[in-house]
């Protein structure tokens, strides 16, 4: 009898863990090799993806890290590595500089959206804008979005730089990330 109730904890346990852990795969999306958990707030998925450990290092060097895990909800568009290599030599390496935090600051905070804008979302602004719309950024500048396309959602910034989502809609406990190719930056 002690044997047959210590195998039924047992394997309540193990079920109760299973569907836990399918639970929270189940809604992942994997970027930079890494799930990104809609129960995680943006720091504690981004700190995993090996595709974001510029923006990662970028954001701790501008004192956002708080900011981002606050409550939100925010949508992100967020750089990978590669965006940052795009651009001139020095840069990253002088942005994060304790000196240039202000602009640093400015540069990212022009990457995040006030409320949470799925792909859906997107789709319905840039349809109500005749093509394209307008998003004010949490740094107080304009950031435009258009269709490229069917599912193909580019960002034009305040130096008409374009790039490219594409990762839509990492879900996140206070917001969205959209991975997106290349660093936008304000006027």
């Amino acid at each position: 009898m002690k044997k047959l109730i210590t195998t039924a904890v047992i394997s309540g346990a193990l079920m109760f863990t299973a569907t836990t852990f399918a639970a929270m795969n189940s809604d992942s999306v994997m970027v930079g090799g890494a799930a990104m958990y809609p129960q995680k707030n943006i720091i504690e998925n981004a700190l995993n993806s090996k595709d974001h450990t510029t923006l990662v290092a970028a954001v701790k060097a501008a004192g956002l890290v708080d900011t981002l895990q606050g409550k939100g909800p925010f949508t992100v568009f967020a750089p990978t590595n590669a965006a940052f290599a795009k651009l001139p030599a020095g840069t990253v390496d002088s942005l994060v500089k304790p000196e240039n935090k202000a602009k640093l600051t400015s540069i990212l905070t022009y990457h995040v959206v006030a409320g949470k804008y799925d792909m859906k979302a997107l789709e319905m602004k840039i349809k109500q804008g005749g093509g394209h719309a307008e998003l004010k950024t949490v740094n107080g500048q304009p950031l435009w979005i258009m269709s490229n396309g069917p599912h193909n959602i580019q960002l034009k910034d305040g130096q008409g730089n374009v790039a490219n989502i594409s990762t839509y809609d990492v879900n996140q406990k206070n917001g969205v990330i959209d991975v997106i190719d290349t660093v936008l930056m304000p006027k």
